[in-house]
């Protein structure tokens, strides 16, 4: 199994579990996510709790709960949303610490690509969420999220030559 840490921060923050499609020139990886129920679930071993002298409150006092797959999995931390000012300072400081951790043709095609990626993210900034890492690092990458028109589930957004590959 391959995990995918932030360079910035090694968090974990994506899998291999969980494919992904590359776009801007492969600066942008994009992951589906899915909605799961987690918690509370309803066993029938076909038995009559009503005829064996048991009441409804009887049992186990679970709450099932609606969750995000990659959220869960990584235990993602939403972040309050940016404008569009703190968008671009915030863009501008991670092209600057990641650049600093790219080397070779990593670099060349990062910084090469990574405007237009910048761009098509701000295109989408009132409808994005923001989630960092566990550990919330400053500096930390941010995974973008966005509902496709018509979508029940989110979709996720990376910075691919943010994530750093680590084998399991």
């Amino acid at each position: 199994m391959l995990v995918y840490q932030d360079k910035l921060s090694g968090d974990e923050l994506l899998s291999d579990s969980f494919p992904y499609r590359e776009l801007e020139n492969g600066v942008l990886w994009e992951v589906d996510g899915h909605w799961v129920v987690q918690g509370a679930v309803d066993v029938d071993i076909g038995a009559n709790p009503s005829a064996e002298g048991g009441g409804d409150d009887e049992g186990v006092d679970d709450q099932a709960v609606k969750v995000v797959d990659i959220v869960d999995t990584f235990r993602l931390q939403e972040q309050p949303a940016f404008d569009k000012k703190q968008f671009i300072s915030h863009m501008k400081r991670y092209i600057k610490n990641l650049s600093a951790k790219l080397e070779g043709d990593d670099l060349d095609v990062f910084k090469k690509n990574v405007e237009s990626a910048t761009k098509y993210l701000l295109s989408k900034l009132k409808d994005l969420q923001f989630f960092v890492g566990e550990s919330m690092h400053d500096d930390g990458g941010v995974v973008f999220a966005y509902y496709k028109e018509g979508a029940a589930d989110p979709t996720f957004l990376y910075f691919a030559h943010g994530l750093k590959e680590v084998k399991c």
